[in-house]
């Protein structure tokens, strides 16, 4: 009878976990400079790489669909864009914000979605058969890192994307931008989608 209770409890746990019952983690409203320094748990790191800054473009640099396509990254143009950039997606921080990017209601139809990861192509395709975020293209930073070493982005020993959020105008330019300054922590979503849904209204 105990064990029976035992696994009926466990099964509603998970039943809870699949309903997209959100985890509690903070969400840090300021911001780092890229090539600048961060925290995991506390811990200091350096951003690797060229700052990237606002009034310009994303580099030009050439990332792989889930589907190992190249995509090179100045054809991100024509919409307004949210670029969600996470270390990993296995990651309950990353998985969350990467939920928080594809499950935003109500946002404007003319606001593409991007997650940059270096995670391997295989595993975004994995999330995203998952999740089923058709509306979200995923791309990997996994060949050389090229994208973190050309915004600033790139967390020194560990090698992984720091976390971040950037919203580009329709010629790819970044006008929006903040760099989370404790790893751990969400980027605050909110406030790129109203800040694109504002340049949606500008142009």
């Amino acid at each position: 009878m105990y064990f029976q209770k035992f696994v009926i409890g466990l099964l509603a746990a998970a039943l809870v976990a699949c309903v997209g019952t959100a985890p509690d983690i903070p969400v840090n409203f300021g911001t780092s400079e890229p090539g600048g320094t961060i925290t995991r748990s506390g811990t200091p790191f350096r951003l690797l790489g060229t700052p990237i800054e606002l009034g310009q473009p994303l580099p030009s640099v050439t990332l792989y669909s889930s589907s190992l396509e190249a995509v090179e990254l100045s054809e991100l143009k024509g919409n307004i864009t949210i670029v969600s950039v996470v270390p990993s997606i296995d990651t309950g921080v990353c998985e969350q914000q990467t939920h928080l990017l594809g499950e935003k209601e109500g946002a404007s139809e003319v606001i593409s979605r991007v997650t940059i990861s270096r995670d391997l192509p295989f595993a975004q395709q994995r999330f995203k058969d998952e999740v089923d975020f058709d509306g979200v293209l995923f791309l990997s930073d996994f060949k050389d890192g090229s994208f973190g070493m050309q915004t600033g982005l790139l967390i020194d020993k560990i090698g992984l994307l720091a976390r971040a959020v950037l919203v580009l105008d329709r010629e790819g330019i970044v006008r929006y931008l903040q760099v989370v300054p404790e790893v751990a922590n969400l980027p605050d979503m909110d406030r790129a989608f109203a800040f694109a849904e504002q340049l949606v209204k500008e142009n």
